[in-house]
Parts: C-alpha cells; sequence; structure tokens
C-alpha cells in the first residue's frame, strides 16, 4: 500500500482535508434513504481491498497528523487516558492485537519481533524503535495501553466484564462526539448509553449488552455511529467544549459546504484473550459537505436522511440548530432519482 501521510491540522487553521483517493473510502454511514438508531452489528471481517474494512485496524493518510493532535491533547489533559489498576492485563492484550495486526498488515510501516518476552517494535511512520519486555511495565514509557494507543488512529476504552454486565474501566479518549471518559469511566454499560433517546425504549441496549456479553475470542465485530461537526475538530470533549460549542452559531448558508462535517465512527469490538475484557476501539472519520457532494448517491441520500430525521435525534447529534441551513445546501444535489441500496458510492 504506497500513501503520502497529510501535513495537515484539526484546530486553529483546520487544514484537513480528504484526497480523492479518501472521499471514494469514505465510510459513508447510511446505507437506505431513511435513519434510525439501531445496534447494526455485523462480523469484523476483512473487506474489499482498499477500503475501511480490508484490515484490522486501518491506518490512512491522516494517521500521523492524528497521531500528533493525539499527543497536543494529552499534554494539555492528560486525563484523557485513564486506567484502573486492575486493568493492566486488558491493555497488554490490547498492545498485542495492535502491534500483530499492523505488523502483519502494513509491514512497509511496522515490524514486531519477538524472542520470548523480549520484544522489539518498530513504528517507522513515528520514528519510534522499542525493545521491551512484553509483560513489564518499566521497559515502557508508558502504560501498555497508553503505548499503543499514542500510536493508533481512533479512540479506544475497555470493558471489564462483571456482575452480568459491562464496566468501562479504562480509555484512551481524545477524538470524540461530546462526551468524557473522565465522566464515564467505572460506569457500567447502561449507565455509559443512558443520553441516548429512543434506543432504551426500543430495548437497543438491552439486546446489544446480551450481544457483547457473548462475544467470542476471535470473532469480532463492528458497527458505525455519526454525528456532524462544524469544522473538521477531533476533539470534542466536553472538557473543551468552549472552543468547539460556539462554532455551531458560526454556520453561514455560505460556509456551511465547507464547515459542516459528517462524523463517522467506526466501532470495533474484540473479546481480549487473557483478561476476558473487550476492547471498544471507536475510528472517527470526517467528511465535509463539499467533499460528500463530489459523490452523486451520498448527497442524494444525505439530503433525505438530515430532511426526515426526527428532531429529538437531531438534537442528540448536536445539529437541530443548523438542520435547516444543512437540507437547503444538500437540496441542490439531490434531483430525485432513486439511490442504490448500500452505502458504497459507485454501486
Amino acid at each position: 500500500m504506497s500513501l503520502d501521510f497529510n501535513v495537515e491540522t484539526f484546530r486553529n487553521d483546520f487544514t484537513f482535508k480528504n484526497s480523492d483517493k479518501a472521499i471514494k473510502r469514505f465510510p459513508f454511514p447510511f446505507p437506505e434513504d431513511s435513519y434510525m438508531y439501531s445496534v447494526n452489528m455485523e462480523p469484523h471481517v476483512p473487506g474489499p481491498k482498499g477500503s475501511v474494512f480490508e484490515h484490522t485496524f486501518d491506518v490512512d493518510e491522516h494517521y500521523v497528523a492524528e497521531m500528533r493532535d493525539r499527543a497536543q491533547v494529552l499534554a494539555e489533559d492528560p486525563l484523557r487516558c485513564q486506567s484502573l489498576p486492575h486493568m493492566t492485563l486488558a491493555g497488554w492484550d490490547l498492545l498485542e492485537l495492535i502491534m500483530e495486526s499492523k505488523a502483519r498488515d502494513y509491514p512497509q510501516w511496522f515490524t514486531l519481533t519477538k524472542d520470548g518476552n523480549q520484544w522489539h517494535w518498530i513504528n517507522k511512520p513515528l520514528g519510534i524503535d522499542q525493545k521491551f519486555t512484553f509483560m513489564d511495565e518499566s521497559t515502557l514509557p508508558y502504560g501498555p495501553m497508553e503505548y499503543i494507543t499514542r500510536q493508533t488512529q481512533g479512540d479506544f476504552t475497555l470493558q471489564d466484564q462483571r456482575d452480568e454486565t459491562l464496566w468501562v474501566d479504562a480509555g484512551m479518549v481524545t477524538t470524540q462526539a461530546d462526551w468524557s471518559l473522565d465522566f464515564n469511566i467505572g460506569m457500567n454499560f447502561h449507565q455509559w448509553h443512558a443520553p441516548v433517546p429512543v434506543a432504551h425504549e426500543l430495548g437497543v441496549f438491552d439486546r446489544a449488552l446480551k450481544f457483547l456479553m457473548s462475544l467470542q475470542l476471535g470473532a469480532p465485530v463492528r458497527r458505525f455511529n455519526w454525528t456532524m461537526t462544524v469544522d473538521p475538530l477531533l476533539d470534542t470533549s466536553p472538557e473543551n467544549y468552549p472552543v468547539w460549542g460556539p462554532s455551531r452559531a458560526s454556520l453561514t448558508p455560505e460556509t456551511v459546504g465547507n464547515r459542516m462535517h459528517l462524523r463517522v465512527e467506526l466501532q470495533t469490538l474484540f473479546r481480549l484473550p487473557r483478561s476476558n475484557a473487550i476492547v471498544f476501539p471507536i475510528r472517527c472519520y470526517l467528511i465535509k459537505f463539499e467533499e460528500i457532494a463530489t459523490q452523486p448517491k451520498w448527497a442524494r441520500r444525505l439530503h433525505r436522511v438530515i430532511r426526515d430525521i426526527p428532531d429529538e435525534l437531531a438534537t442528540y447529534k448536536g445539529f437541530l440548530r443548523n438542520k435547516p441551513m444543512m437540507v437547503d445546501y444538500l437540496a441542490q444535489f439531490d434531483d430525485g432519482a432513486p439511490t442504490s441500496p448500500g452505502w458504497w458510492a459507485d454501486r
């Protein structure tokens, strides 16, 4: 896989943008012209070559810039990464999963050599060359979860399974859509999802928890989630609200195409081998409305989804204030033609 890593920013001057290739592989989350909250789980198996599903952990043109942004967030607020003491073993499980996956899927960038518990990890894009003893925290500059998630796109939470539920007991969270690890750590599954409207009444989370509690080792699953973000800001946390919150009120009809971004989370879940914990990677992808408009099927479909979405869901996803402006902008790309099933732009 040949790829140049972008030099770009996700704050201040916002130089982030998607190449034509990145637009075409974007994980557009709507398989039909309407939307209702659902679990939408499917096996996390390799997908088409070049897609975000091709490998276990997707590495794209934004990798280096995203890791620099994560380091900046952590320098400003170290509590974005937390792990309760009993989750250290799960952190080693996660480190092993990511290192083995990246070394297998991207050998041009990542190398892992093992001699018993003496491991040698090379991350060429970030200039890291680390020899360490597996399961010995003193041989790494950070704990195992923090060490590897400083080198991996997306947020991560580790769920401990006990008392017939799942508990958010560790995480690295710097690219979240308006929720706080510092607030949520130690919560159980239903407490964590309490703010989601409608889904509780429909029993969505009861079914999801039952499914996840039976998740098997070696059988990961995935789903999509989505929201909207004004400007390509990765860090839309409650702690950072004074920075990004006011931007919602600054959108205009002239700027909506360039500044409004569809924010998609590719969420995967893996059972871990030693700890029996579940890791929940939440990979964020951003695409501006102008970029969506280059794909006619997506532009038509997004217009219909946003136009028809119930106000309570638009409120939860944070764009009710700007919904009329968004619909007006997208309407110019909707000629009323039917769209094909599925989310692929060219199918």
